[in-house]
């Protein structure tokens, strides 16, 4: 679902912001407004940061390798990284320096009609791609509140293009604001603190994504749902008295490595014991597809050895049945 949904709503976002580039080019070409040319570089460095999530989206989906025995689905979280360097740089300083320089040096705007047709246009075509991505992200998120939806969410794309169409439509609110006040009160000054605050309201979202993203390239573990489903898993044959250990890692968006050391009864033989690993791997990935790598250890439960090493994944109650 994050996949196609992802790559659906950067195919929307992408169109319209080409669309949207070229509009706002050419009103600043007549108009002379900073607001309309640091919204269409915005336009340009999303255009471009589309174009990087579909590259990332295309080469995790490489075969896993010697070199990368876990595959490449951590490109994903790469180029989404990429994405916020480029939104910081490219549209939020540069908007910040052409905010700053149009205050010190304000000028008249020429043709402003040309400005505010074109942001009414930008404004319907951003809310159709906002509109896409809405949809496609409330089919992913289940429960989770949008803030939650972004800060939990495993795959870049979704939350990448919804807090970028987010941010171009206030952006464009912003651009409206500052060329209706330059034509009110003739003082170019207002199209230059307009254009400040496009810029700082990207920077904002830029830094947003950065910490997202870095936190997924650290490595996330599966969130607390998927985590109960596999000790439930493992739990549910009583060939394995506890869940001693538990680790989960994602390698990318829709793969999932699962470690963890199961506690067996002690009088079983090494022919029992694989079985039973084996029987919890096949469960284990019917019930929790993206399961990709699973690492099963056995071993005889001892209270001292699970306080050795505990556990940050384990729900309250401690290890085995009884914290269910």
């Amino acid at each position: 679902m994050s996949a196609e949904g992802g790559t659906k709503a950067l195919i929307a976002a992408l169109s319209a912001n080409l669309a949207i580039a070229v509009s706002k080019f050419t009103a600043f070409a007549f108009t002379g407004s900073s607001s309309m040319l640091a919204e269409g570089v915005h336009s340009v460095a999303d255009s471009g940061n589309q174009v990087l999530l579909l590259i990332g989206g295309k080469r995790a989906a490489r075969e896993a390798d010697e070199e990368h025995p876990f595959g490449y689905g951590r490109e994903r979280y790469l180029y989404g990284f990429l994405v916020s360097v480029v939104l910081f740089s490219v549209g939020g300083l540069f908007a910040l320096y052409e905010g700053v320089d149009k205050i010190r040096h304000p000028h008249e705007l020429h043709g402003w009609y040309w400005a505010v047709g074109v942001l009414v246009f930008a404004v319907a075509m951003e809310g159709w791609s906002f509109a896409t991505a809405f949809r496609e992200a409330g089919r992913d998120k289940g429960r989770l509140s949008w803030v939650g939806y972004i800060r939990r969410a495993k795959a870049p794309e979704l939350p990448v293009v919804l807090l970028e169409d987010a941010g171009a439509l206030v952006g464009l609110v912003l651009a409206l604001l500052g060329v209706g006040l330059t034509v009110l009160t003739g003082s170019g000054v207002w199209d230059g603190a307009a254009t400040v605050a496009i810029g700082l309201l990207l920077a904002t979202i830029a830094v947003v994504l950065a910490l997202e993203t870095k936190s997924l390239l650290i490595g996330e573990s599966a969130d607390p749902v998927m985590v109960r489903r596999i000790r439930e898993v493992l739990l549910a044959d009583g060939s394995i008295t506890s869940v001693i250990h538990l680790r989960t890692l994602h390698v990318g968006p829709e793969e999932l490595l699962v470690a963890a050391k199961i506690g067996v009864h002690p009088e079983e033989t090494a022919e029992q014991i694989a079985r039973t690993i084996d029987a919890a791997e096949e469960r284990m990935r019917a019930a929790v597809p993206i399961a990709r790598a699973v690492y099963l250890e056995p071993d005889v439960y001892s209270a001292a050895k699970a306080a050795a090493g505990p556990d940050p994944e384990a729900t309250p109650g401690g290890p085995g049945r009884a914290s269910h």
